[in-house]
C-alpha cells in the first residue's frame, strides 16, 4: 500500500495528484480487452490480428548470426556511450546507396539511437521551452510530443485528410502559433496512413522551415519499406540538412523490433545536441547490437525481401476488402493500409447495426467477425489493416485472406 502522501507528489505532467485515478481506457487496451472477451465467447476460435504494429517474423539467421559473433568480443562488453565509428560508417553508406542522399559524414551528422522511439523522447530536450510549440500530425505517433509537454511546451495538430493525400497543410498554421513554433514533425510513409511523402512536398517543408526558423524530424521508420522504386529520404532534398535531422530504425526495415537500434542522421548540429542530451540519458545500445544493425544497412536486400512480402500481402488485402465494399487502394509503402471506416453493417437477416465512430467499427469486428483491427477517429472515422497478420507462407497467406472474406461475406456495409 502506497502511503498517502506520495499522492500528492507526483508532477502535474502526469497527472500531479490525480495520477492513477484515472479510469479512462485506451484504445489499446480496450482491443486486447475484446480480444479477450471474444476468444473466452468462442473457445479455440482464430482470431485474424490485422491490428499489429510490427513484423511477424524474427531478424534475418544471418543477422541473428552477427549479433552473436559481435557478443563473443570482449571488446564489445562495455558501455557503448555514444557508440562507435561501426554504425556511423554503415548508416552514411546505406544514406548514399539506398536512400541517394550522399555527402553524409558518419563522424558528424550520425549517431545511433535506442530506437526512433528514444530518439523521438530525447530531441525534445534540446528545443522546447515553455510555451513554445512542436506542430505534430494527427492522427500519428505522439512521442515527441508527448516529451515536449513534459517540458512545458505546446502541441499544435495538422489534421491528415484524405483530400490531401494525408500531407498536412503546412499553410493553416494560425500565425500566433507559427511565431512561437520550433519543429515540425513528420513520418513518411506514414503510420498510419500509409501515406507517401512526395519530392514536391518535402521541398515546400524546406522552404517552410527556413522562412519560420523551424527545424524538422523526419521519423522515416518505414521508409525503406516500398513497393515500387528507391525510398524516398527527406535529406535527400535540396537544403533538408540546413533545417533538419531523419530518423532510421532497424525495427520494421529489418524485423529487428524488440533490438532497439537505429540512427539519427542529418544538420550536424541538431546531431551534436541530440548526442549530448542522450549522453545524459543512457548509456549507449550494446555495441554487438549495433554492429550487428551496421551488418544490416549494409545488406539492402534484406528489406527488399521483407518489402516484397507485404508488397504481396497489400495488394491481395486491398482485393480483399474491396469485394465487401470498401473503399481500399494499395499503399506505396509501409505495411498499414488505412480505409474509411463503414457507417453501418447489414447482416444476412436483415438486422442493421450503426457505427458512429472507427472504435465502434473496430469493436465490432472483434466481437462479431474475430477480426482485429485499429481504429483511428482523429481527423474523419477510420481503420487501420496491418499486413503483418501471422502467416507461416504464401498458401497460409491466402488461408487468412479466404477467411477474412468469409466472415465478411454476409455483412453488406454502408459508408
Amino acid at each position: 500500500m502506497t502511503d498517502p502522501y506520495i499522492q500528492n507528489l507526483f508532477a502535474e505532467r502526469i497527472g500531479g495528484n490525480q495520477y492513477g485515478k484515472s479510469t479512462a481506457i485506451y484504445k489499446f487496451e480496450k482491443i486486447k480487452r475484446a480480444k479477450r472477451a471474444a476468444l473466452a465467447a468462442n473457445p479455440g476460435a482464430e482470431i485474424i490480428d490485422m491490428g499489429v504494429g510490427e513484423p511477424d517474423e524474427m531478424a534475418f539467421p544471418e543477422v541473428v548470426a552477427e549479433l552473436h559473433k559481435e557478443a563473443l568480443k570482449p571488446e564489445n562488453r562495455g558501455y557503448a556511450d555514444n557508440g562507435d565509428a561501426l554504425l556511423k560508417q554503415a548508416a552514411a553508406r546505406y544514406l548514399d546507396r539506398v536512400c541517394g542522399v550522399s555527402g553524409i559524414n558518419p563522424d558528424t551528422e550520425v549517431l545511433h539511437s535506442i530506437g526512433s522511439k528514444a530518439a523521438l523522447s530525447i530531441l525534445p530536450a534540446a528545443f522546447i521551452n515553455p510555451g513554445e510549440y512542436v506542430l505534430m500530425t494527427t492522427p500519428g505517433y505522439p512521442v515527441f510530443g508527448t516529451h515536449a509537454r513534459y517540458y512545458g511546451g505546446l502541441v499544435h495538430t495538422l489534421p491528415l485528410v484524405e483530400a490531401n493525400g494525408f500531407l498536412p497543410d503546412l499553410d493553416s498554421i494560425p500565425a500566433e502559433v507559427l511565431k512561437k513554433s520550433k519543429a515540425l514533425v513528420l513520418n513518411y510513409p506514414n503510420n498510419p496512413t500509409g501515406a507517401s511523402a512526395t519530392p514536391e512536398f518535402f521541398a515546400r517543408v524546406v522552404d517552410f522551415a527556413k522562412r519560420n526558423n523551424i527545424v524538422v524530424i523526419h521519423d522515416a521508420a518505414y521508409a525503406a519499406l516500398v513497393f515500387e522504386g528507391k525510398p524516398l529520404s527527406f535529406l535527400s532534398t535540396p537544403g533538408a540538412k540546413e533545417v533538419g535531422v531523419e530518423l532510421h530504425s532497424c525495427s520494421k526495415t529489418f524485423n529487428m523490433t524488440g533490438w532497439r537500434v537505429g540512427f539519427v542522421a542529418g544538420n550536424e548540429l541538431i546531431v551534436k545536441a541530440y548526442g549530448d542530451v542522450k549522453d545524459n540519458t543512457d548509456s549507449g545500445q550494446f555495441l554487438a547490437v549495433q554492429h550487428a544493425a551496421a551488418y544490416c544497412f549494409d545488406h539492402p536486400a534484406i528489406t527488399e525481401k521483407i518489402a516484397a512480402k507485404y508488397g504481396r500481402r497489400m495488394g491481395a488485402l486491398v482485393e480483399t476488402l474491396k469485394k465487401s465494399g470498401f473503399n481500399a487502394r494499395k499503399p506505396a509503402g509501409s505495411f498499414f493500409l488505412y480505409v474509411k471506416a463503414p457507417k453501418a453493417a447489414t447482416k444476412a437477416n436483415g438486422q442493421r447495426i450503426e457505427f458512429k465512430s472507427g472504435e465502434e467499427i473496430s469493436q465490432w469486428l472483434i466481437t462479431e467477425k474475430l477480426i482485429s483491427t485499429v481504429p483511428w477517429d482523429d481527423a474523419g472515422n477510420y481503420l487501420r489493416f496491418s499486413v503483418t497478420f501471422l502467416a507461416k507462407d504464401e498458401a497460409d497467406e491466402k488461408r487468412v485472406l479466404d477467411e477474412v472474406a468469409s466472415r465478411l461475406a454476409d455483412v453488406t456495409f454502408e459508408f
